[in-house]
């Protein structure tokens, strides 16, 4: 505590205090070192009981943050140097009281100041993941102070460090920030801490994707912003209602940055409407609120730069917006307003800084892009009514000669020297206005003051740009004679130091510092940032050509016609390149195409060949669960029908035979019961014949009458149920026959049947199928074998009736034999047998 309290002392004083004689500055350093390095022990000296002493750890944060403030490098190499020095530090973000913790931020943000090493140390002790966890807890833009202070962290961690900022990125922690800026609905009401949270949110927003980064690293920013949803939260805030201006404004500037040169990002801003009645693009929008004097100026300067970031390198925006200008595609009805009519307007307003942003941010849509500039010389302005129409070239050459305002004049010159540069076409339309020329000249010769030595500037600037790049299609403005008129009437050196006016002024190194246009009043805004580099680039090149003779500008034009040759067949074997680049990339997207097709098809053909497999193996457990027992499924009223034979009829066919079975046996049974009959009763007869022949009267006739009668019925009978056996079993046979036929015409099994779009796999059906034909087949035969059984049973019958017949003719002829020997004795009885 007495060191926090002499560290609340200034400098001088508690320097004095320690040491009061005159010590050098070694001692000094070293006396820091005496004072830090006990105090960071203590700190952390009850460690190892996992307690650590609120009144040691709290004033020991607050000392260190007081030393820091004080002598900031020399305490920051001392902790560098010491042992997991900046790591113990990193421990206060994780202390679970909140008065450490908030501190420790604190500390944290003076250690960081202004020392890559330390903000690399602190970023790979996992810094981002805390201080974005407490973020969160506090409420995002909604919390405290304490949000603040953590934000103001991140901002030293990540401004200039190229390390820490790439691994913000990889680390996924810009699609943490996306809920920073969901702000609601309900915008009325917002508290001075949430404007400055939000602030401080969009400026470290505008840290990662800053032009100043490497470009590499900004793009790969941009698109992971807009791919996680932040461009597009931020255009919500960007066309919300009731958002204060400072918050509005920046997020104007955090948007600009966020599409600056990225492709992907500027086609989505372009797409981007105003929640208005009927919809208008968020650029119509902007643009009204740039060339209205009524708005702020912060506000009109960030529209105007969200329109040149729009514009940068975005060939297809500039096209988009050149395009409103055209004649084809303006509006006749006047039903809505444009871009290039907006720029128009804010081109001829009376405002002063509207026709300087206006001129800037036309003179944008032609940066770099000769064909525009050739286009643009077809738009026509209707000035008054009853007056021809003039070009917008001759327009704002009018209105520069009208001797109006330095700003609108100065716009209005980098205009038409953005215009005229590297465009043949235009200077000539330039140079055939006869008054033109004697302006300039006229200009550039006076003596003026201050202020109009910028103007002079600009008009010695495109003059020799009217020079530098004039193909000599006109006579009388050919380059020689241009050159002799500045002799005469202007001088070279007199011109060429008029030239250098530009370079040396001071808004002129301001504006080339950084693109953002970032000037105290309206007043001071005379330069833009792109034409700073234009400045730069012809200045030189006109200073020389000023002073080249005509042999040398004839070798020049040669080079030029060579280089324009050159640049021709480079130009076009870079579209042969393009071309091939494109075919490349489709037959690369082809490839692809047909590498996941081939896939797809692969784990198709994969997925079908175990369902084979598993019909295959189901194919061949039916299989076996049939041959073994086939009345098994019947008992659970399996009806599958197979090619129209159910299995109930094969079921019932088997008790139809084993019932033929058993009658059969039965009538084999009676035929042996007969035999035993027949053969005792010619056993009688042999005995009758034996013992007394007189004995066989007419109990014996009448008994074999009796027989005679009992063995015709019986044979009948028997040859009536086996005429109706053998009726019923041709009826079963010829049905099954029938059937066989049938399934000898079907289709032959294929592996795979094809109906439309889908495949169904009908192989283990059809192998059922063969199966049963194969069966029934089986049973057709056995039961043909069994009808020619009892046809060949029915035949013996037949021949055994026949026997009988014989035998009962035989058993008459002896019966009259014996009544011929027996008449004589008539009371003879007869014995039995």
């Amino acid at each position: 505590q007495l060191g926090y309290q002499l560290c609340q002392l200034p400098q001088q004083s508690w320097e004095n205090f320690i040491w009061p004689y005159n010590v050098q500055q070694s001692k000094w350093n070293s006396s820091f070192l005496i004072l830090i390095r006990p105090s960071f022990d203590i700190m952390y000296s009850s460690q190892s009981a996992k307690e650590f002493d609120f009144h040691v750890r709290w004033p020991g944060v607050k000392l260190l943050t007081s030393l820091l403030k004080q002598q900031g490098p020399q305490v920051q190499q001392i902790i560098l140097v010491s042992p997991m020095g900046v790591s113990r530090l990193m421990d206060l973000l994780a202390d679970s009281r909140e008065v450490i913790r908030n501190d420790g931020v604190l500390l944290l943000q003076q250690l960081t100041k202004s020392n890559a090493a330390i903000q690399k140390i602190v970023a790979f002790e996992n810094a981002f993941e805390r201080l974005l966890d407490i973020v969160t807890e506090e409420g995002n833009s909604d919390g405290g102070i304490v949000v603040e202070d953590c934000l103001l962290l991140l901002q030293n961690l990540l401004k200039n460090n190229n390390s820490n900022q790439n691994f913000f990125k990889e680390g996924s922690y810009i699609q943490r920030m996306k809920p920073w800026f969901e702000v609601g609905d309900d915008n009325c009401g917002w508290s001075a801490q949430k404007v400055t949270n939000l602030h401080l949110m969009l400026q470290l927003v505008r840290v990662l994707v800053s032009p100043t980064n490497p470009p590499g690293a900004t793009t790969s920013c941009q698109k992971a912003m807009f791919h996680c949803g932040l461009l597009q939260q931020l255009c919500t805030i960007l066309m919300a209602t009731g958002v204060p201006a400072d918050i509005l404004t920046e997020t104007i500037n955090t948007v600009s940055e966020v599409i600056r040169g990225c492709q992907m990002n500027q086609d989505y801003f372009a797409s981007v409407n105003a929640p208005s009645n009927p919809p208008r693009p968020a650029i119509v929008v902007l643009l009204m609120s740039m060339v209205n004097e009524r708005q702020p100026f912060v506000l009109r300067c960030a529209v105007l730069y969200c329109f040149q970031c729009f514009l940068y390198k975005n060939h297809k925006g500039q096209g988009e917006i050149v395009s409103t200008l055209l004649p084809s595609t303006i509006d006749a009805t006047g039903s809505s307003v444009s871009a290039g009519q907006l720029l128009c307007g804010g081109l001829f307003s009376t405002d002063s800084l509207s026709n300087w942003c206006a001129a800037v941010a036309l003179a944008h849509a032609l940066q770099e892009n000769a064909a525009l500039k050739e286009q643009l010389l077809r738009v026509q302005l209707a000035t008054s009514i009853g007056n021809p129409p003039v070009s917008l070239l001759q327009q704002c050459t009018n209105i520069l000669s009208q001797g109006s305002k330095v700003q609108t004049r100065v716009g209005l010159l980098m205009l038409l020297c953005t215009w005229l540069s590297n465009c043949s076409i235009a200077v000539t339309h330039f140079l055939h206005n006869p008054a033109n020329v004697p302006f300039l000249t006229g200009q550039i010769a006076e003596n003026l003051g201050e202020e109009e030595q910028l103007v002079q500037g600009l008009c010695a600037l495109l003059l020799g740009i009217s020079i530098y790049y004039n193909d000599n299609s006109l006579e009388n403005y050919r380059k020689e004679k241009l050159k002799q008129l500045i002799e005469k009437r202007i001088g070279r050196e007199n011109f060429v130091e008029k030239l250098g006016f530009i370079s040396k002024h001071e808004l002129y190194s301001r504006a080339a510092q950084k693109p953002q246009p970032g000037f105290s009043s309206p007043e001071h805004m005379m330069f833009d940032h792109e034409f700073t580099k234009l400045v730069k680039e012809l200045e030189g090149v006109i200073s020389k050509a000023i002073y080249k003779s005509s042999e040398e500008d004839k070798k020049e034009e040669e080079v030029k016609k060579t280089l324009e040759q050159h640049d021709n067949i480079v130009t076009h074997y870079k579209k042969v390149i393009r071309e091939q680049d494109q075919e490349l990339e489709e037959l690369k997207q082809q490839v692809s195409t047909l590498k996941s097709q081939n896939e797809q098809l692969q784990v198709t053909v994969t997925q079908q060949v175990s369902q084979i497999q598993q019909h295959k193996d189901q194919y061949n457990l039916l299989k076996v669960q049939l041959g073994k027992d086939t009345q098994h499924h019947n008992s659970h009223g399996d009806t599958l029908q197979v090619n129209g034979i159910q299995l109930e009829e094969v079921s019932k066919l088997r008790e139809e035979l084993e019932d033929w079975r058993s009658r059969h046996e039965q009538l084999q049974g009676q035929l042996k019961e007969k035999d035993a009959v027949i053969e005792n009763l010619v056993r009688a007869k042999k005995l009758s014949r034996a013992s007394n022949p007189s004995r066989t009267g007419a109990w014996c006739e009448e008994l074999l009458s009796q027989m005679k009668h009992a063995f015709l019925f019986c044979f009948r009978k028997e040859l009536e149920l086996l005429r109706t056996q053998i009726q019923l079993q041709a009826a079963e046979i010829s049905k099954l026959q029938a059937e066989n036929q049938k399934l000898q015409a079907m289709v032959p099994v294929t592996p795979y049947h094809s109906s439309g779009d889908k495949t169904f796999l009908c192989t283990p059906l059809r192998g059922i199928s063969a199966w049963w034909l194969s069966y029934c087949q089986s049973e057709v035969k056995a039961l043909s074998e069994e009808k020619a059984s009892l046809q060949q049973q029915l035949d013996s019958s037949s021949s055994t009736v026949a026997i009988l017949q014989d035998e009962k003719n035989k058993l008459q002829q002896e019966v009259a034999e014996a009544k011929k020997d027996c008449r004589g004795q008539s009371s003879v009885r007869l014995s039995a047998f």
